[in-house]
This record gives C-alpha cells, sequence and structure tokens, in this order.
C-alpha cells in the first residue's frame, strides 16, 4: 500500500493555486490596461463615434444664383417642391416597391424610364427622384402609408426654373444631375465639401461656365437621431449662403425680337456692343426649353431634340463655322488699303467674270458692272473686283490680316465650347492634310476665298466680332454676357470691365473708305430695300454663301432642295457715325442675304435704336430682292 507525502501534496497544491491566482491576475491586468486603453487613451475617439452615432449632419443645399438681364428681368430662378425619392441600397426590390408606389401615387412611365437612366448615371448618390414636384394630396397620401415603403421619402429640393422658356436658351445652358465628369471638376477645384447633397451642376452655357460662382455655399444642420435613424431634434445650424447672381449684357426683350424674327428658319445672329464688347443677343435657332433638364430629361424628349434633323442643341452662334460670302468682302477691302494693294479710287474693268488660268470664274451679274472702284464694290458687291485682288494679295497676306480681325480663332466668349472655324492658309493646309498632293496651295485656290467662299469657314460670333471692331474704329474687345456678378455675402458688386484685345494699326482714312461704302450698302445696295424708310443711318453688308459647288450653272432658287440652298448673311452696325450696336445674322439655307438675314437684322436695330417692336415680318419680293442679291 502506498501512502502520498502530506507535505509534497500541499506543494503541489500551492503551486497550481499560485499558478491560477497569476492568471487571474495576468486576466485582470489585461482587462485593466483595456480598461485604460478604452476609456482614457481612446476616450476621445470613442465619444465621437458615439455622437457620431447620436448626431447627423444634414447638408443643406444653398439657393444657386440668379441670372437676370441688364434690366433686371430674371431669365433664370429658383423654387422649392416635394420630390418622392428612393435609395436603391435599402430597398430589396426596386420594381415591386415602385409597382406599389404607383397604387397611391401618380407614377408614369416616363418617371420610371428617367429613374432608371438617373440609376445608371448617377451610382454615387443616395437617393434618386422617383416623382418630382408632388401635390399636397401625394405628399399627404404617401406620408400616411410611408411605414410600408422602407427606402422611400419624401425630400425638399430646390429645382431651377427659366421663365423665358425656350428664349436664349444656348446661352443660359442648362443645369442636370451630377455625373463622374462634374464630380472631377469638383475635385479639381478642391469643392468636394461644399457639394455635399448637391444634385445638379451647371451643363452647358453661363450655367457651366459660371457654376463655381452660381452654387453658392453648402450649409449644415446637426440634428440628433434616435437608433432607427430617424430626426428626434436639431442641435445647431449654420445657414447656407445662395450663390451668386449674375446681371448680363444681354437685352432680354432684344433677345426674344431676334429669335421671333427666324420664324422657322435655323440660324444664328450675335449683336455687341462695340464700345464694350458686351453681347446683347445671342441666337442660335432652332433652340430647345432648358426646363425639360432640370429633372433629368426623359427618353422621349431626348429622342426627339438628339435625332432632329434641325439639330436643336448645337449652338450655331458659336459652334457652327460657315463660309462667310460677300460678307467678307469689305475686310478684304480693309486689308488691301492696309497692305498697299489698292487705293479707294482705283478702278477695275469688269466684263462679267474672271479667268485664272484654264478656269473662269463667274462674276454674280451677266456682263459684268463695268468700271468699278472700291466703294462701288461693296455697294453692289461685285465679285470680279475681289476675284483679282485676292490673287493680286495672295493667300498668305489675305490670312495675316484676316487673322488680325479674329477670323479663325476662339474670340474668348465666356461659354464653353466655342469652335475655331477655318482660316485657310498655305501652313494650314499642310497641316490639314496627309498627302503631299493635297497640302500644297494653289493659286487658283486663292480666287475664290476673295468672296468669302473656299476653304473659308467661320463662326458667326467672329463675323459679329469683326464687324464690331471695323465698327470701333479698329479697337477690339472680348465679347463676354455676363455685366457684373453679385456677391450675396456682401452685397457687392463684382464688374466684369470689358477687356480691350487689341488695337489693330489700321489708318483711319481707310477705315472711313470702308464705312462709307457700307453705309452705301444700305442706302442704294444690296441692303437698300430692307432698310427703305430707317430713321438711322446704318452700315451693312448682304452675303450670300453656297452650299454645293454650282460647277459654273446658274443659281435658281425656286424648285431647290431646302438643304442645297445658299446660305444668307448679313453684317451691320449703326448709327453709322457712332456705332452703339453690330451684328451678324445668318439664315441657314435661306437664300439670298438681302431676302432672308437683312430683315431680321432691320428689326433687331429698329428695337434696340428707337424701341421699335415689329407686329409681323413683312412680306418680301423674292423676285426684287433676287436681283439686288449677289448669287457666288
Amino acid at each position: 500500500m502506498e501512502f502520498k507525502n502530506p507535505q509534497e501534496e500541499l506543494e503541489r497544491f500551492r503551486s497550481r493555486l499560485a499558478f491560477a491566482g497569476g492568471f487571474v491576475l495576468l486576466f485582470f491586468f489585461i482587462l485593466f490596461m483595456r480598461f485604460i486603453w478604452l476609456q482614457i487613451v481612446q476616450h476621445d475617439y470613442y465619444q465621437t463615434r458615439a455622437e457620431e452615432n447620436r448626431i447627423s449632419l444634414v447638408p443643406i443645399v444653398p439657393n444657386r444664383g440668379l441670372i437676370v438681364d441688364r434690366n433686371g428681368l430674371v431669365m433664370a430662378r429658383n423654387y422649392s417642391a416635394y420630390t418622392l425619392e428612393i435609395t436603391p441600397s435599402k430597398v430589396k426590390s426596386l420594381s415591386e416597391t415602385i409597382e406599389a408606389l404607383a397604387q397611391i401615387i401618380d407614377v408614369e412611365p416616363k418617371d420610371i424610364k428617367r429613374f432608371h437612366k438617373l440609376l445608371a448615371e448617377s451610382k454615387n448618390f443616395e437617393s434618386l427622384p422617383i416623382r418630382t414636384r408632388l401635390s399636397d394630396d401625394e405628399v399627404a397620401k404617401f406620408i400616411a402609408r410611408r411605414y410600408q415603403f422602407p427606402g422611400v421619402d419624401i425630400k425638399a429640393r430646390l429645382f431651377r426654373q427659366y421663365p423665358l422658356g425656350i428664349n436664349a436658351s444656348h446661352l443660359l445652358g442648362y443645369i442636370g444631375r451630377v455625373n463622374d465628369r462634374d464630380i472631377e471638376k469638383i475635385e479639381e477645384r478642391e469643392e468636394e465639401n461644399n457639394y455635399r447633397g448637391t444634385d445638379h451642376f451647371g451643363k452647358s452655357g453661363l450655367e457651366q461656365h459660371y457654376e463655381f460662382d452660381l452654387h453658392g455655399s453648402t450649409g449644415f444642420e446637426q440634428v440628433e437621431v434616435d437608433s432607427g435613424g430617424r430626426a428626434v431634434r436639431m442641435l445647431a445650424r449654420n445657414a447656407p449662403v445662395p450663390g451668386n447672381n449674375l446681371t448680363l449684357t444681354v437685352d432680354a426683350k432684344l433677345q426674344e425680337i431676334a429669335e421671333k424674327a427666324f420664324g422657322d428658319r435655323r440660324g444664328a445672329l450675335v449683336a455687341i456692343e462695340p464700345a464694350t464688347g458686351g453681347i446683347l443677343a445671342l441666337v442660335s435657332v432652332p433652340n430647345y426649353d432648358p426646363n425639360l433638364f432640370v429633372d433629368g430629361i426623359d427618353t422621349q424628349s431626348w429622342d426627339l431634340l438628339n435625332n432632329s434633323a434641325d439639330k436643336p442643341m448645337i449652338n450655331r452662334a458659336l459652334n457652327g463655322a460657315y463660309p462667310p460670302g460677300s460678307t467678307f468682302k469689305p475686310f478684304m477691302a480693309l486689308g488691301a488699303l492696309t497692305l498697299g494693294k489698292r487705293r479707294a479710287e482705283q478702278v477695275i474693268f469688269d466684263p462679267g467674270s474672271f479667268t485664272f488660268g484654264n478656269h473662269t470664274f463667274r462674276d454674280d451679274k451677266k456682263g459684268g458692272h463695268g468700271t468699278v472702284d472700291m466703294y462701288k464694290s461693296i455697294v453692289v458687291s461685285c465679285d470680279t473686283y475681289y476675284y483679282m485682288l485676292a490673287n493680286d494679295m495672295g493667300i498668305d497676306n489675305i490670312a495675316s490680316f484676316m487673322g488680325s480681325l479674329g477670323f479663325g480663332s476662339r474670340t474668348g466668349i465666356d461659354i464653353e465650347g466655342e469652335s475655331e472655324g477655318i482660316l485657310p492658309s498655305q501652313a494650314w493646309k499642310k497641316k490639314r492634310f496627309k498627302k503631299p498632293e493635297q497640302q500644297k496651295w494653289y493659286a487658283g485656290e486663292t480666287i475664290s476665298i476673295g468672296i468669302g467662299q473656299g476653304y473659308n469657314a467661320y463662326t458667326p460670333i467672329q463675323l459679329a466680332q469683326a464687324t464690331a471692331t471695323l465698327a470701333n474704329n479698329g479697337v477690339m474687345f472680348r465679347p463676354h454676357l455676363v455685366h457684373h456678378i453679385t456677391d450675396t455675402r456682401s452685397g457687392k458688386l463684382i464688374p466684369v470691365e470689358p477687356q480691350p484685345l487689341k488695337a489693330l494699326p489700321l489708318k483711319q482714312e481707310h477705315i472711313d473708305v470702308i464705312k462709307k461704302a457700307m453705309v452705301g450698302v444700305n442706302t442704294e445696295g444690296t441692303g437698300a430695300r430692307a432698310f427703305a424708310g430707317a430713321e438711322y443711318v446704318s452700315a451693312g453688308k448682304t452675303g450670300t454663301a453656297q452650299v454645293f459647288s454650282l460647277k459654273g450653272a446658274e443659281y435658281k432658287e425656286r424648285g431647290m432642295k431646302q438643304e442645297l440652298r445658299d446660305h444668307a448673311l448679313f453684317i451691320a452696325f449703326a448709327p453709322a457715325d457712332k456705332p452703339k450696336i453690330a451684328l451678324a445674322v445668318l439664315v441657314e439655307n435661306g437664300g439670298f442675304g438681302a431676302q432672308a438675314a437683312a430683315p431680321i437684322a432691320r428689326q433687331v436695330l429698329d428695337y434696340y435704336l428707337l424701341g421699335k417692336v415689329p407686329k409681323t415680318a413683312a412680306p418680301v419680293d423674292e423676285d426684287a430682292a433676287a436681283q439686288e442679291e449677289e448669287p457666288e
């Protein structure tokens, strides 16, 4: 029989007890250190986390700045309305939720299509509207059954409104839902915090160019929430600051009259104040209703705009490039005087054509105009004079002088997306074409350049800027639409100062020769019928630009498809002695400049100078107009 040693057993028990006690002490020491770590070292962090669970920071989107015309007429404003919004991440089945919502609130198929379009484009946003501008009855119906729709809520939103509708849409532009490209712009400006909660961003026109002025400063509310995330009470509020307001140089009434003068024709008009560069009217027709884009345009409306043969979304005043036709001739004549290639009194004989090599360039008048000096060449728009002049000047001299007037360069107007146009030269052709035989400039190509044809292609705003520079005796200003910005914080007016770009080295006597001839155009020349009985003296020049080559055939507008008819152009400034307004008019496929474009200019000048509002467009005697105009 084996006996246990009591002393040994006691020692073993004591060691086990010591180990267990040490283990317990170590465990409590770890708990104690963890307690110190959480309660002391990490106190601020966890207190913040707790506060974040209890307090929600809600952004308050500011009122977008107003846009008003030079007389204070509101062209873009805001209003508040309720929207029904879905947070896709909180909804089990979108289709079932939308179907159930449609049982209590009118949700049309176009609303559903727009929602899915926004869902595809706006993945970064928490909630998306399924219905906008709810009535009070609709709001009440939903709130009564809100508990049935987790992830769906009613929100008060600010909406942009354009009270003039389609008028001035291309210069105002529009806003739309923020997309990835907009987010990149926001991040480039480091404005992420200021755009929290913002759903919309300027997409075109002034809304785009002045986005960061118009947006304002986002405010915030500190709201205490319960465990379900519902607001209990507001703890603090930092009010938003509305965006700055824009006051334009544009006269909205003049803009309306100019747009109506086009009727259902396509085209563009740009009117400029020569002494400042301020845009008085910027027209591109047909246009569109920018209100369609505020909620997110529906598919049907977008298809109608995007697939229209008339291309209403294109800003023809800035993006359309057209041959200038005979409106180019006054600038050619000014270049000839400046470069010493012609004297005003120097004459040529026009037999009705000009032969260069084995090609004959036809004049607009059979039998020609006879003896022609510079004055007569502009008044009757003699092609032969400018065929000869172009040949004498050479393409590079023409390009250099016309380039100094702004042809072939962006004007720098405060709207994005302006086109450069085409100012042809030997260097341009080498850059434009790849094959060596195509890169060579042939002397015969210069001839048609002189009458504003050939490779010439300029935007209406370039033509208007050149006309304004001539009217302003060679001083060129940057065209601009905004007169001043009103800072909503301080109420201070921040003027957009007129920006002179350059003063061309032109002699006043040469400018006076061209101005006198352009006055003759509207008193005894191709623009006389349109300006008969005017109570002011104006200067102008008609133009007709070929859409396709006649190849020696006679131009006959009647019976010709509209899309093949010539473009009609007209430039003008008035009063001739102290110009207050200069403009360029283009009517696509309008035919003769005197017939289609000059009467539009007359209505614009009558209103701006005399305050006359046209009742209806006067009928045009097409046969008489055709006799006065030059089909080039």
